[in-house]
């Protein structure tokens, strides 16, 4: 089985470094969390004591943003073996209940669990960054690429003028554009599924989209 050295390390211009997570940021990580999803129940959080295991099972896919000491970014990932044709399944099972024990360790895609940016540092192109980081973890490990469920966020909001089906429908014909899933496409992600009950979170009316990117597209 191919695995990575936890030595991941970018700099950016401005003096932010794109890093492995390490035990020492697992606090600020549970606390980034609450700040990132401040609608998510609180049994779909990840919290320190799961970060921590995380780092026990699958260090490599493990990424934060650090602006000096401060956790501004972060992104747990695990390995799968994704059936696309049986797409339907929940945040809560896909993460083991914020334990990660579901990592298949000769899983062929890097499913991105989660991703966010503390709200002061949005606008910078810093996810971009994480989910390059996260290809470059993929390459690397031989995978066919990164899939991960987006957060439908703006459906929320229009639940009661219409259905998530056509919410969803109009996303991909490029009639409507999402806060989270409209950059997540810019980005080269293609969506495959709209996936309802994934979620327990009334921004997105508790639905989400499967996405994927190949290994061979550039971020």
């Amino acid at each position: 089985m191919q695995t990575l050295l936890t030595n991941y390390s970018v700099t950016t211009s401005s003096g932010l470094v794109v890093q492995n997570t390490r035990p020492e940021h697992t606090a600020q990580l549970e606390e980034l969390q609450r700040i990132v999803f401040p609608t998510l129940v609180e049994d779909e959080l990840i919290l320190e004591k799961h970060y921590l295991n995380h780092l026990k099972i699958f260090p490599e896919g493990q990424l934060v943003i650090t602006d000096k000491d401060r956790v501004i970014g972060m992104t747990s990932t695990m390995r799968s073996r994704f059936d696309m044709g049986n797409y339907q399944h929940t945040f809560k099972e896909t993460f083991a209940g914020g334990w990660m024990t579901n990592h298949e360790p000769d899983g062929d895609w890097l499913y991105g669990l989660d991703i966010g940016i503390h709200p002061d540092y949005r606008g910078l192109g810093l996810a971009r960054l994480l989910y390059r980081a996260r290809h470059t973890i993929a390459r690397q490990l031989g995978l066919k690429g990164q899939i991960t469920v987006g957060m439908m966020s703006g459906y929320g909001a229009l639940g009661e003028a219409l259905t998530g089906e056509q919410y969803y429908l109009e996303l991909i014909a490029g009639k409507r554009t999402d806060p989270t899933l409209s950059p997540q496409m810019k980005i080269g992600f293609v969506p495959i599924a709209l996936v309802p009950g994934y979620l327990n979170d009334p921004v997105c009316g508790n639905f989400g989209v499967l996405i994927k990117i190949d290994v061979d597209r550039d971020i």
